[in-house]
């Protein structure tokens, strides 16, 4: 009777042994943190690891990941400044650095945090037209984050990051805006046909302008080439003249010249006399018209008093 007793008794103290050792054994996982109390108080905060916890004295109040944890923010109405209610909804990265302040610095961070989001939101939505809330996504998003990591630090968890998903405006203003975003691409082609018709203009002018340059210089050069030729010919006409009045004042010169230009002259005469008395009915008739061999005489002298200014002229 006496040994089965013991036996019981070192069964029963064996077996409590076993539970206080499993019950105060803990095994913490990586990237995790557990936070203990002792007798109702916050006693020390478990890192990944194996761990040993006095048994019905220390237990596990809460267990926190210490990974960036996402929290899906709820769609909500908000009101622009210019008094338009869209539907926005969000995305929430936020990660635990302080696993005791997130324990006992608010009931549910994760609610506070969502809450808090959507509060600011509408705040920085109440701020900028309908227009802007388009344009200005990472504004409000940085916004709301700084709000929200100062809101934040005393509970021991850091938001990293603030995401807006979806803007829904009502559907009498997607169809204003759609209307808007036609009447905006409409004027956007008008303005590219128009500045491609201005090119064009402008190349049509410049052609025009380049090709008055080009015939300009063209009559230019025609105009002095032709003024060079007519300067020429007058030279070359001058030059022959003047070869011939020297060939004639040196035949005159020679012997028997003389009476060849006398005899030369009285024919030039006649025959000019003819053709006149031809290409008229009113003649005008010389009073000494009997006396040619005067005139030519007297067209002798005048070569006779010539010949010392030719025969100068070739010396």
């Amino acid at each position: 009777m006496t040994l089965e007793f013991s036996t019981l008794v070192g069964l029963g103290v064996a077996a409590i042994v076993v539970i206080a050792i499993l019950k105060g054994a803990r095994v913490v996982p990586q990237r995790s943190a557990f936070v203990i109390e002792r007798l109702g108080k916050y006693s020390r905060t478990l890192d990944a690891g194996f761990h040993v916890l006095f048994p019905f004295l220390d237990r596990v109040t809460a267990k926190h990941s210490l990974k960036e944890q996402v929290i899906d923010v709820p769609s909500q109405m908000c009101i622009t400044r210019d008094n338009i209610a869209i539907e926005i909804d969000g995305v929430l990265f936020l990660q635990v650095l302080d696993p005791a302040r997130a324990t006992y610095g608010v009931t549910n961070y994760f609610m506070a945090a969502s809450q808090l989001a959507q509060t600011t939101l509408r705040s920085e939505i109440g701020k900028m037209d309908l227009d802007r809330t388009f344009e200005e996504r990472d504004s409000i998003n940085a916004n709301i984050v700084d709000a929200l990591d100062k809101a934040c630090e005393p509970w021991g968890v850091k938001v990293m990051r603030y995401e807006i998903s979806n803007i829904n405006p009502p559907q009498s203003v997607k169809d204003a805006l759609e209307k808007q975003m036609r009447a905006e691409r409409e004027r956007r082609a008008q303005v590219a046909m128009s500045e491609g018709d201005r090119e064009a203009r402008i190349n049509v002018a410049e052609g025009h302008k380049q090709e008055a340059i080009k015939q300009s210089e063209a009559i230019k050069i025609r105009q002095i080439n032709e003024a060079e030729g007519k300067a020429r010919e007058i030279e070359l006409l001058a030059q022959a003249t003047a070869q011939g009045i020297a060939q004639i004042a040196l035949a005159i010169n020679t012997p028997g010249g003389r009476e060849a230009v006398n005899l030369r002259v009285a024919e030039q005469y006649v025959s000019e006399f003819g053709n006149l008395a031809k290409s008229t009915n009113t003649m005008i008739i010389p009073s000494n018209l009997s006396d040619i061999g005067g005139m030519v005489a007297s067209i002798g002298n005048l070569l006779e008093r010539t010949r010392p200014a030719a025969v100068a002229a070739q010396s």
